[in-house]
């Protein structure tokens, strides 16, 4: 039986500010796993552009994003955190990944579809985004991906990719594997929907108490039902379930007192960590970039000088 220590990868956008959902659906799965791997923490930054357009956000973003990585615990002597855009092999790759899939089956991208129908703006970054997402898996060789259900087809697209590079310049890149999160799911927002910066439905991960406190309050809830589910759904991140359905039977109808109650869980959840976060300088977070972003360059670049010789370009 192989000993191998196996390599890990995912990664966030800078997109804003971090909320419980990017909590519980990825950087919690991932604390609870990374010290099992070879494991690798990406900023995709690049990826943010796809709806992003404020330089100075942009920046201050990558930096938090970082700050909250390491407040939440990640130990960056065990795992490599880096920025997207310190290594442009990801650019490189991309494109090559592009030239092996067609039109069709980019229009196919679940993601792709979903933000058409929130009437998004339609960028070819948007359009082309498996790819470069494609791009940053198997650079690493990466073997396994922390992904929650509703991303499954990301790791397809990866794989289909690859598939298709091997097939025609002969067995280059590894395809990587989903490792699913059950216990994830998608992390309902304020409104019922996916929780995410684009549709505006956060509730922040260090937001100031009034900053939850109005996130939660602006929870939508069903006037007809009696238990506010929207609510209770965003709940059971923070309490055991069946103590809750005991809390909420009491509170029957009540949909303020509900409410508090989770204000009041969420505070105690984040203030430990808001205060940890509170003590991270830039210089902190940009030494360990300096840091990661050399060790990601010395992986990626073995594995793009070994595409570069398969396509005739090295």
């Amino acid at each position: 039986m192989s000993t191998e220590i196996k390599r890990l990868l995912t990664g966030l956008q800078p997109s804003g500010n971090l909320h419980i959902g990017n909590y519980f659906g990825a950087l919690k799965p991932f604390l609870d796993i990374y010290e099992n791997y070879e494991s690798y923490l990406m900023v995709a930054d690049y990826h943010a552009l796809t709806s992003l357009r404020d330089p100075e956000s942009l920046r201050r973003n990558t930096l938090n994003i970082v700050r909250d990585y390491l407040a939440v615990g990640l130990d960056p002597d065990k795992v490599v955190i880096f920025r997207q855009s310190d290594n442009q092999d990801h650019m490189e790759l991309a494109w090559i990944l592009n030239c092996m899939v067609t039109v069709p089956f980019l229009q196919q991208a679940h993601s792709y579809k979903d933000k058409l129908a929130k009437e998004l703006e339609p960028n070819v970054g948007l359009f082309t985004y498996p790819m470069l997402q494609a791009s940053d898996i198997v650079l690493y060789n990466t073997d396994l991906v922390p992904v929650g259900e509703d991303q499954r087809q990301h790791i397809e697209y990866t794989r289909e990719a690859v598939g298709k590079f091997n097939r025609t310049f002969g067995e280059t890149l590894k395809a990587p594997q989903e490792m699913i999160l059950k216990s994830v799911g998608i992390i309902p927002g304020t409104d019922g929907e996916k929780m995410s910066k684009s549709y505006k439905n956060t509730i922040p991960l260090f937001g100031t108490t009034s900053e939850i406190e109005k996130a939660v309050m602006s929870i939508v809830t069903d006037s007809q039902g009696e238990r506010p589910e929207n609510v209770y759904a965003i709940h059971k991140l923070f309490r055991q379930e069946k103590e809750l359905e005991s809390i909420y039977d009491e509170n029957r109808g009540r949909y303020g007192d509900s409410k508090k109650l989770l204000i009041a869980d969420i505070e105690k959840f984040i203030s430990p960590l808001r205060e940890k976060r509170s003590l991270i300088t830039d210089e902190d977070v940009k030494e360990v970039l300096k840091s990661g972003a050399e060790k990601a360059k010395s992986v990626s670049s073995k594995t793009l000088a070994t595409v570069r010789k398969a396509i005739g370009i090295d």
